[in-house]
């Protein structure tokens, strides 16, 4: 017995870190669509985080700074390169008005490649260690160097929480939260009462996609800690996304669902251990789907449902047309 509690809360830790990649995809995404873009490219952009702060800490290796502002400064490389992502997503949906869902499409295409690019170049198996992952301790912090799961739980875990949390009370509390909610539901009527709507969609979407960036570096620098860490980073934003629905639009929500998430993620290869049974590769993989089937479930109930603080943004997906308001 002391041994299953042993092996679950090591599982339990490990699985809620994870999940704290999905709760930067999604505090981000939230963001975007409250001011009622779909953006798709979330995967491509938490995959251009994890290749910006990357890239960085292999120019600053040698360079002498204190772990502090090594991870500060890596943290802002990476939050810059989803900024510039969002920018671009942003330039052509809400100034050309693109269709948003192949702009998003586009946009993980173009971001995955780029990553990939750029990881292949600075992750080579001899040198991996001293030119980025050198750093991984800095992540870890406090728990760097740890031998359980604690090892997973750093910085990056706390920054997280507290940027779900702000989210939160900017959206629920504050009159920017309040303004970039009606610029989702109505951006006619906010238009109509003097709020620049173009503005709101511009910096919503920009600090979101700076945000979800910030998930694609946690997985590769606070989470996995390996140099092929970038590959799996685009299947995890897609699961970002669903988590979005899965929490109803509302961040403070996602913190507990990102930890849900997590162990639903971990459940099939983890559980079996647990169990102490061995099961078929086929249920194993069976398994790995579970977010991907709560998500479909919480979907049809909140549709079923229909009360209207848990549907979407009303313009959710819609260009504005301002001279046709």
């Amino acid at each position: 017995m002391e041994q299953f509690f042993s092996q679950f809360l090591d599982f339990a830790l490990t699985a809620v870190s994870l999940g704290m990649t999905f709760l930067y995809g999604c505090t981000g995404e939230i963001l975007t669509e409250k001011a009622g873009h779909l953006n798709l490219g979330i995967p491509g952009i938490m995959c251009m985080g994890g290749a910006c702060g990357c890239l960085t800490l292999k120019l600053l290796n040698q360079s002498g700074l204190p772990p502090v502002l090594l991870v500060l400064l890596t943290l802002l490389a990476s939050f810059i390169g989803g900024m510039l992502m969002g920018i671009i997503y942003s330039f052509l949906t809400v100034t050309l008005k693109a269709n948003q869902n192949v702009t998003g499409l586009a946009m993980t295409i173009f971001g995955a490649g780029t990553t990939k690019f750029i990881m292949s170049g600075i992750s080579s198996a001899t040198e991996a260690f001293q030119n980025y992952l050198y750093a991984k301790n800095y992540f870890r912090f406090p728990f760097g160097g740890n031998t359980s799961a604690l090892n997973y739980n750093g910085i990056m875990v706390f920054l997280a929480i507290a940027i779900a949390l702000i989210a939160a009370f900017v959206l629920n509390k504050t009159r920017a939260g309040l303004h970039l909610r009606a610029v989702g539901e109505n951006p006619a009527t906010a238009d109509a009462v003097g709020i620049n709507v173009t503005r709101y969609k511009y910096v919503a979407t920009c600090i979101g996609s700076g945000i979800a960036a910030l998930g694609g570096l946690f997985y590769i620098m606070g989470w996995s800690g390996t140099c092929d860490a970038y590959k799996s980073i685009e299947q995890l934003g897609w699961i970002s996304i669903a988590l979005v629905i899965f929490t109803l639009w509302r961040p403070q929500i996602s913190i507990i669902g990102s930890a849900l998430f997590g162990l639903l993620y971990l459940a099939g290869t983890r559980i079996p251990t647990l169990l102490g049974i061995q099961f078929d590769m086929s249920v194993t993989k069976l398994l790995e789907i579970l977010p991907y089937a709560v998500t479909i479930i919480v979907l049809i109930v909140t549709s079923v449902g229909k009360k209207k603080e848990n549907q979407p943004p009303a313009a959710l997906g819609l260009p504005y047309f301002r001279e046709e308001r």
